[in-house]
């Protein structure tokens, strides 16, 4: 029997590549005949080796299992009808087109035909594996019938421990409060609340202040000069965008913070929360999408974007110990749920009982 992954496109440093790569590894010790098949491929030389192209899938048979990894819109959902072989969809949610409509046609036109063809596969699975219960919903709100569990996102946190790199940290760590968001530039993220909240911390509180943006703006560049635009209306400085980071400077970014401000609207799951809570970074989020789940109850969630009052909350954690310690422990505690063993553990059990008929 095999067990093989489609993962659509696979990039290097993408949170869903990383997952299918980790679950590649869950499948091997499991014992199963396995390997990753992706369409478009953008991985280090050491990874590349690890995925084959999607034209080399072989011929599946009835027993085999397929993991197929949602998206956004690709050539290849329609082809899932035609593969004979037991389905199981891990379901990682598909931006609202919405927040591109300004910005960019192209990604307007992805985001919403991939949520027409989310829809469109809801009596293709045998099963589906979601990140969150967030998009569990999305799934059933789509007239999905087939059984669903949330299993979150697995992370392979040893790569956490991989040197930082120098320059940035040695740039950056020289006793400024820098205050970090982390993920691409997208309307959806919300960057403009986020340099909102930046700005009045920045003027009533602590002028030496930076603000880390760290993230590609690829496809988004209109976005990206309307942020500019506004950070010159507020008057503010040290905003400071990184571009495509490497996964040494990655690293750098979360030791040298001292809060990661999340304003978001729209996250299946949000990689970067677990990622500050590894680093030991304090989270302030606005409460949109899957966020206030993936906290658990952990960080600080803000139900109001009110700059001024996001601002003197980033004061308070920034300069009380005592409340920057419970904040702290709380993402400890949090962040065990979302452990290597437990993950992994989770989706070995909902795959061994899909396998054996119990899903």
């Amino acid at each position: 029997m095999k067990v093989v992954q489609i993962v659509p496109t696979i990039q290097y440093g993408d949170a869903i590549g990383n997952a299918a790569l980790a679950l590649r590894d869950i499948l091997i010790n499991m014992g199963h005949d396995t390997a990753i098949y992706a369409d478009g491929i953008t991985l280090r030389e050491e990874q590349r080796r690890l995925v084959f192209s999607i034209v080399d899938l072989p011929m599946l048979n009835e027993d085999d299992v397929l993991l197929f990894h949602i998206s956004n819109s690709t050539f290849l959902h329609d082809e899932l009808p035609k593969i004979n072989c037991r389905k199981i969809g891990i379901y990682h949610n598909v931006t609202p087109a919405k927040y591109f409509r300004e910005y960019s046609y192209i990604l307007f036109r992805l985001c919403a035909k991939g949520k027409r063809e989310v829809k469109q596969l809801r009596d293709v699975f045998d099963y589906c594996l979601t990140d969150s219960d967030f998009n569990r919903q999305d799934l059933i709100s789509y007239g999905y019938k087939c059984p669903i569990d949330v299993c979150p996102i697995l992370i392979p946190f040893e790569d956490y421990e991989l040197a930082p790199n120098k320059e940035v940290v040695e740039k950056y760590k020289n006793g400024r409060t820098n205050i970090l968001f982390l993920g691409r530039i997208a309307p959806s993220k919300k960057h403009e609340d986020v340099i909102a909240a930046f700005s009045s911390y920045k003027k009533y509180y602590d002028p030496d202040a930076r603000l880390l943006l760290v993230g590609t703006d690829q496809h988004v560049e209109g976005y990206r000069k309307r942020l500019e635009v506004y950070i010159k209306h507020l008057g503010v400085e040290d905003v400071i965008f990184t571009g495509k980071v490497m996964f040494d400077e990655m690293l750098a970014y979360y030791r040298i913070a001292n809060v990661f401000l999340c304003m978001s609207e729209h996250e299946g799951f949000c990689v970067p929360l677990v990622e500050s809570m590894y680093f030991d970074v304090p989270i302030i989020a606005y409460a949109g999408a899957a966020v206030p789940e993936t906290l658990g109850g952990s960080g600080v969630l803000l139900s109001d974007k009110d700059p001024l009052i996001t601002a003197g909350v980033i004061k308070k954690v920034v300069s009380d110990a005592k409340l920057k310690k419970e904040i702290l422990d709380g993402q400890r505690r949090r962040l065990k749920d979302f452990s290597y063993e437990n993950v992994s553990g989770q989706f070995k059990k909902y795959l061994e009982d899909f396998i054996e008929g119990n899903r």
